[in-house]
């Protein structure tokens, strides 16, 4: 029954053309239903300009963010929700620097900046190295995650 009723060319033209309706309420629900903000617009600039300074002050040659970046220092992408450490410590550190991080003399609306910059970098993902390994050619390479 099936087979006659969509194997003719009527019921082949009613397939697609529900397809067609339904990709277009689709498409039309994606590109008009608002997204709610999840940070307001001032501390997606702080964030920005914490972003900026990041890149200034060349904090990758030393820090990882995502996993990427130096091995001097820690990986910071989580730092803001580690066990013992968060926003004070964070501040503190960028105060006062540490015995192998200088002291930047930033400005306290410098600090907030990099601080919001840490805090929405927290908030966007984790970053756990233990999925990768590194081969002696120096490539690294995605070990298998899946779980039996």
């Amino acid at each position: 029954m099936l087979k006659r009723a969509f194997g003719t060319a009527t019921g082949i033209k009613l397939i697609f053309g529900c397809l067609f309706i339904s990709f277009l309420f689709f498409t039309a629900f994606v590109y008009t239903s608002e997204v709610p903000e999840t940070v307001s617009p001032a501390e997606q600039e702080l964030a920005l300009k914490g972003k900026h300074l990041w890149q200034q002050n060349n904090c990758s040659a030393c820090h990882q963010l995502y996993g990427l970046g130096g091995y001097l220092g820690p990986d910071v992408t989580n730092v803001m929700s580690a066990k013992g450490k968060g926003e004070l410590y964070v501040r503190a550190i960028l105060q006062h620097g540490t015995a192998t991080m200088p002291d930047f003399k930033l400005k306290p609306d410098e600090i907030q900046a990099l601080v919001v910059f840490l805090k929405d970098a927290d908030k966007s993902g984790k970053a756990d190295r233990s999925h990768f390994r590194t081969d002696p050619y120096g490539q690294i390479h995605q070990t298998n995650t899946s779980q039996p």
